[in-house]
């Protein structure tokens, strides 16, 4: 397991505080605003260490304001509902005495029932890709100096993209982008923790899909983004530190709103989770 990853499980392994309020920290090395992902994650185990023998199948959320790596998070958890199929709770997150986030995350039993899905991207297989590394190692040099240690530093989550786009001359195309993702090394067998992985991962390439067919890198300084809410559906069981291709792609942008989609699918081609999101894409007008 790569230290990068188990920093990861650290940053997910909250303190419980009292039966429902848990409390999460920042790495030392985030930027102005806490990633979305990380809030996702956490918020998923806060919801999950109040559940009992039942898996999340979906998760609805907001970020309603950026988050303060400086500050420990608050979570704090309702415990909604529980019936005799689901269980229902509703989390939000804390910091300055504020609200910063909010989901709502169901519970399932698990049952069997009718089966469909849709199929797989035909794309390479990840061992057929270049490294995240290599790829990483091919590009730095060409990125502005403030980029470059935090763009070659190991990530817990690998990626090896399919058609990477130009981050520094970008070219206008398709809003389609394919993604091989798994953690960098073996996780426990937990399939909450998976799941809380998965949320973790995520949020890390799904808003740049909307950019692709306007030529427009996350290096453009005219640029500002966020993640506005985040919706996700788990449907069948899988590991996080396997191979899962996340294939994207963003129907629509307007408004300076931009809004994306992702499946994700195993390299047996079986989808087990799905994703919507929708994010601030602004422009700048940097002589106004």
């Amino acid at each position: 397991m790569s230290r990068a990853l188990d920093d990861l499980l650290d940053l997910l392994d909250l303190e419980r505080i009292e039966m429902n309020l848990f409390r999460g920290v920042s790495p030392e090395d985030s930027w102005q605003r806490v990633y979305g992902g990380q809030v996702l994650g956490q918020a998923m185990v806060a919801a999950t260490r109040t559940v009992k023998e039942r898996r999340a199948h979906s998760l609805h959320a907001y970020f309603l304001r950026a988050g303060d790596p400086k500050v420990p998070i608050l979570y704090e958890v309702d415990r909604s509902r529980d019936g005799r199929s689901f269980s229902t709770r509703r989390v939000v997150a804390i910091q300055h005495g504020r609200p910063i986030f909010n989901m709502a995350v169901s519970f399932q039993v698990e049952e069997e029932g009718l089966e469909h899905q849709i199929q797989m991207p035909d794309v390479p297989p990840p061992d057929d890709l270049p490294t995240e590394q290599e790829r990483r190692q091919s590009v730095v040099h060409q990125l502005p100096e403030e980029y470059r240690k935090w763009f070659s530093r190991v990530h817990p989550i690998e990626t090896r993209l399919i058609d990477p786009p130009d981050l520094i001359n970008p070219e206008k195309a398709a809003p389609i982008h394919n993604v091989w993702v798994r953690a960098t090394g073996r996780l426990p067998d937990d399939p909450n923790l998976h799941q809380c992985v998965m949320a973790y991962a995520s949020d890390m390439t799904l808003l740049d899909t909307c950019m692709f067919p306007h030529g427009i890198s996350w290096l453009n300084e005219r640029l500002q983004t966020a993640s506005l809410d985040h919706a996700m559906w788990f449907h069948r069981p899988f590991r996080a530190d396997e191979w899962l291709l996340y294939a994207q792609d963003s129907p629509s942008s307007s408004s300076a709103r931009g809004f994306n989609r992702g499946s994700f699918f195993t390299q047996e081609g079986e989808l087990v989770a799905s994703v919507a999101q929708e994010g601030l894409v602004r422009l700048h007008d940097l002589d106004g």
